[in-house]
């Protein structure tokens, strides 16, 4: 962008000393709070935080008792279950740590946060999902073609019934916030979903919804050796869980790695940022738009704006301010706005306009 850009923001000094504002120059305001119904980052934090905790607890139990009956009768499908929710335990920590790590304050050496750091350890996950999961799933298949039957499938249906409650109950968690989240955004579940930054409860879902999948393949291959009395089918259900692994895992790896390189905002929020640049008195067009998230909470606004040809420096900056207000009213993230005035059809050798509000 042409011209100096800064970000627009409450509390700290501009260009023109707006955290001491001038004589005759009123006092800035502060950013203004979230919107009604908006929850507030910490908020979101909590609720992922303890979806999470569920997701780990409930894996690890379901781990314990799919392992002692794989090992007991035999099975292939479960002990590849057992791996799944084993490698299901080990990602819940990764996006444990997501959350904790990426709630850190801003510093000097992330001045935007640590909100990025959360796609991180969900690219771990991912990772996590194909190698542990799916690998294991598949290999336990394969050697499992000349496996013996043994021990009584009563056992494995038993531990499969407990382990769909357990699932369930973690399952209906990350619904839930999804659910709550979708209906607050005023969209549809699927639409959320594939449109949400935040990678560590779209894992905890997609996680989830393989586990109850999984169930069900595992207890077909069951019923299918058991009546057939071949173990072709048991071998079959744990290649098949092994490639439902394969698919959850690609999707959350894609999704991490699409935020890690620097997602847009969706189409409607930048409707939204268009239209309420372009709404305020003072601007006459809005040049070009660029945003990228910086987490899921946290979002760059960065505009190139022509303002009226005959405002001042001091007019500029509040025009600014007034953006970023009302741009942290309308979004259900927060923005970090920058500001870059620019003369329209001003190309090479065109004159910047006056300076935008300073860092807040």
């Amino acid at each position: 962008m042409s011209g100096e850009q800064r970000e627009t923001g409450p509390g700290d000094a501009g260009p023109l000393g707006r955290g001491q504002p001038e004589s005759g120059q009123p006092e800035p305001q502060p950013r203004p709070e979230p919107g009604p119904g908006k929850p507030a980052p910490a908020s979101g934090d909590g609720a992922t935080r303890r979806t999470v905790i569920i997701a780990g607890a409930a894996n690890v139990f379901v781990c314990v008792i799919k392992l002692v009956a794989g090992l007991l009768i035999g099975s292939s499908a479960m002990l590849a279950e057992a791996a799944h929710s084993a490698a299901d335990t080990l990602n819940q920590a990764f996006l444990l740590t997501s959350v904790h790590r990426g709630a850190r304050a801003a510093d000097p050496e992330h001045p935007f946060g640590y909100g990025q750091e959360r796609y991180f350890w969900s690219l771990l996950a991912a990772f996590g999902i194909f190698i542990a999961g799916a690998g294991f799933s598949i290999f336990e298949g394969i050697i499992a073609l000349g496996r013996e039957e043994s021990g009584d499938p009563l056992i494995a249906y038993i531990v499969l019934a407990a382990a769909g409650v357990a699932e369930g109950i973690s399952f209906i968690r990350a619904y839930s916030q999804m659910r709550g989240e979708a209906r607050h955004d005023r969209t549809g579940l699927v639409e959320h979903v594939q449109r949400s930054p935040d990678t560590t409860v779209k894992a905890a879902l997609f996680e989830d919804s393989a586990a109850m999948i999984g169930l069900v393949l595992a207890a077909a291959g069951l019923a299918l050796r058991q009546l057939t009395g071949s173990g072709v089918w048991d071998a079959a259900a744990s290649m098949a869980i092994g490639a439902l692994l394969i698919v959850v895992a690609v999707k959350l790896g894609l999704d991490s790695r699409n935020m890690l390189i620097g997602r847009a905002a969706d189409p409607d929020e930048q409707q939204t940022i268009r239209e309420e640049i372009e709404k305020t008195p003072g601007v006459d067009a809005l040049i070009e738009l660029l945003t990228m998230h910086l987490g899921p909470d946290h979002l760059l606004v960065a505009a190139r704006v022509d303002f009226s040809g005959d405002i001042d420096a001091d007019e500029a900056e509040d025009l600014a301010s007034r953006i970023d207000r009302q741009l942290t009213e309308r979004l259900p993230v927060t923005p970090h706005v920058f500001i870059d005035p620019t003369r329209k059809g001003g190309q090479e050798g065109a004159q910047p306009a006056p300076e935008a509000t300073g860092p807040r």
